[in-house]
């Protein structure tokens, strides 16, 4: 980055570091649950229709979670979910690597509480 640009310079390595971390953190009753779940790292959105609303929304996306919530499944075959990180915005915000660390941890666990079936008002209620 430029001197004086703001955002972390972690490694793609560091940052899958974190993300694996994080999972790794999690309780095991919680972590069996994500059986059918893909986590994966991205860049930045490509959908186009996600960077109109942002862009008029003037937010960030840090993360995006894509499936059928836990809470509302009633068949035994489902595809599985898809929670995508985005390593660009969570950088951006990021003053440091540690704050990158902590926006990273708390957008995973953002976008797993969807998939647990919290909206995202709850997730505000309780801090993530």
């Amino acid at each position: 980055m430029a001197d004086g640009a703001r955002g972390s310079s972690m490694t793609d390595e560091a940052f899958t570091k974190v993300v694996q971390d994080t999972l790794d953190s999690l309780p095991e009753e919680f972590r069996t649950q994500l059986d059918n779940v893909e986590i994966v790292i991205e860049d930045a959105p490509v959908n186009r229709g996600i960077f109109k609303k942002l862009a008029s929304s003037r937010q960030l996306l840090l993360g995006l979670y894509h499936g059928v919530p836990k809470t509302k499944r009633f068949g035994r075959f489902m595809l599985p979910d898809k929670i995508t990180i985005y390593k660009t915005p969570l950088l951006l915000l990021s003053g440091n690597d540690n704050e990158a660390e902590q926006n990273i941890r708390n957008t995973l666990l953002h976008e797993i509480g969807h998939h647990f079936g919290l909206s995202d008002k709850r997730l505000k209620e309780l801090g993530r």
